[in-house]
């Protein structure tokens, strides 16, 4: 069973890269997206053989996930049933029958570190549900995180330090949700890969230079963790700031 999610950065601008041809070409059971920006009552592209949902933020043109899925779930629910958390469109949950397949847009802490003190909320709010999912059966969980969890997911650590997105206290927040029994996939595959990044900034030929970030992830429940046989991020593929990364559960 294969998975993909991408930050798609604005679902209409990456219409006109060829998405409907990397959508087909990339042939996932399930593809989520983070990042689509599509306003409410704004269409949606659909693809035959495939059920999709929308998670939309309040605010026009911003945030935004969406999933499509081959597979009819038994159930969809969108964000975390905390007001707070519920207004940007950044969660949709699938009950799938045998597992749970949640896709994520994190909130950014900001230039500054202006709203980390909300990530941190979240963060701690976001684990808790993913903990209760987790109660009932495995979990899959995928998107942007925005955050490089170690040195080795980004190209410049030190520079970055107190950056949003390599912060201290950011990466001890992926660290409990991974103590809770939670596991990184592509370090599950790859634990020593170097220079595999997700996300390069428009600025300076990052992306050219390969100066870049790995915030993108599929972590899934521990008791999955056996059935991880491949754990990719497709660097080849353009149109976005971010690439998309991927997931093949046997």
């Amino acid at each position: 069973m294969k998975f993909i999610s991408w930050n798609v950065n604005g679902l209409r601008a990456i219409a006109g890269k060829g998405f409907a041809d990397i959508f087909s070409d990339l042939d996932a059971d399930f593809f989520c997206l983070q990042e689509t920006k599509l306003s409410p009552g704004a269409a949606v592209p659909e693809f035959e053989g495939y059920h999709s949902y929308w998670s939309l933020a309040d605010k026009k043109g911003y945030s935004g996930t969406a999933i499509y899925s081959r597979h009819e779930p038994l159930g969809v629910s969108y964000g975390l049933g905390i007001d707070r958390h519920d207004h940007e469109g950044r969660v949709i949950t699938l009950d799938m029958g045998q597992f749970y397949l949640v896709t994520v847009y994190t909130p950014n802490s900001q230039d500054q570190l202006a709203r980390l003190d909300y990530r941190m909320e979240w963060e701690a709010d976001f684990r808790a549900y993913l903990k209760r999912l987790d109660s009932e059966k495995p979990v899959i969980v995928c998107g942007d995180m925005n955050v490089a969890h170690k040195e080795i997911d980004l190209k410049n650590p030190k520079t970055n330090r107190r950056n949003a997105g390599f912060t201290d206290e950011e990466r001890a927040e992926f660290t409990k949700l991974l103590e809770a029994g939670f596991t990184d996939t592509f370090r599950l595959i790859h634990p020593d890969l170097t220079d595999a990044y997700s996300w390069w900034s428009y600025r300076m030929r990052a992306r050219e230079k390969n100066i870049g970030w790995r915030i993108d992830y599929f972590v899934v429940s521990d008791r999955l963790a056996p059935k991880v046989t491949e754990a990719n991020i497709r660097a080849d593929i353009y149109g976005s700031d971010h690439c998309p990364v991927e997931l093949v559960l046997n």
